[in-house]
């Protein structure tokens, strides 16, 4: 039992220390926020003082010069948007494929499980040729984009999690008259409820903080999301708005922390209800 005490002792203040390191950055971001643009980069370390304090002068620059809020706006519909989306359709298609074993559907998930697999990289050049031909350079149709990247994900966890479920549940709403749309949307969303939500955390953090993707595909001179805008801070010949990007950066990142500490606690949860062996 000693031993045991002074290993977990000893794996609290190990695992203290890494936390306190992951959380660095954030910190400094936060301090820096408050500090006047040129001591920014000459005391970076520092806690605000008398000398270098700004308020929050940095945050209303942001918001009025570099057009923050709607920067925001756009943040919200596509990452509302698409992760419903992805949700809705992928579990729909999830549980078809799960319930109707055939060659077919065994070939369509592998295929979704592929694209997990295959780097950005490699498509990204043909990904905004087709965008642009197909006229899709905006925040509606970037969520159709981010359905075909977020469905390798979300279909491999739903599917995991529709196999536990006892198909003599479905059968009886059969029985008593259902649809398979009814059966689906009545028996079997319910149920996978855990899944839902650990696939909307994580899509919601990808799709939220995701700079690339928006920047090949969408119309830049209409359009732009908050990584996008904060990329734009950075002015030409090295001229660069400190002070904004810090603050943009404490407001772009409180709502997503905030959002993955209220529902954290579901992503295990949901992890382990899909895994599970067919």
């Amino acid at each position: 039992m000693k031993r045991r005490g002074k290993g977990g002792i000893f794996a609290t203040i190990l695992f203290s220390l890494v936390s306190i390191l992951y959380l660095a950055p954030l910190f400094i971001v936060l301090i820096n926020s408050f500090k006047k643009k040129a001591f920014i980069n000459l005391e970076p370390f520092k806690l605000p003082t008398e000398k270098n304090f700004i308020g929050l002068e940095n945050f209303t620059n942001a918001i009025e010069n570099y057009d923050f809020l709607m920067a925001v706006v756009w943040n919200l519909v596509m990452t509302v948007g698409s992760v419903v989306v992805i949700l809705v359709c992928t579990s729909m298609f999830a549980w078809f494929i799960t319930r109707v074993n055939n060659r077919a559907t065994k070939f369509l998930y592998l295929l979704c499980v592929f694209s997990m697999v295959v780097p950005f990289q490699m498509v990204m050049f043909t990904l905004s040729l087709v965008t642009d031909r197909l006229k899709l350079g905006t925040p509606w149709g970037l969520i159709i984009i981010y359905l075909g990247f977020g469905a390798g994900l979300a279909v491999f966890m739903f599917c995991g999690f529709v196999k536990s479920i006892p198909i003599e549940i479905e059968e009886a709403a059969m029985i008593d008259g259902c649809s398979p749309l009814r059966t689906f949307f009545s028996v079997v969303l319910p149920i996978m409820k855990p899944t839902y939500i650990s696939v909307g955390i994580l899509e919601t953090m990808w799709i939220w903080n995701d700079f690339l993707l928006p920047y090949l595909t969408l119309d830049l001179n209409k359009f732009s999301t908050i990584p996008i805008t904060i990329q734009r801070m950075q002015g030409s010949y090295g001229r660069v708005d400190m002070g904004a990007i810090m603050a943009s950066l404490v407001m772009a990142i409180i709502p997503i922390v905030v959002f993955y500490l209220a529902c954290q606690k579901h992503i295990i949860k949901g992890v382990a209800a899909g895994a599970v062996k067919g």
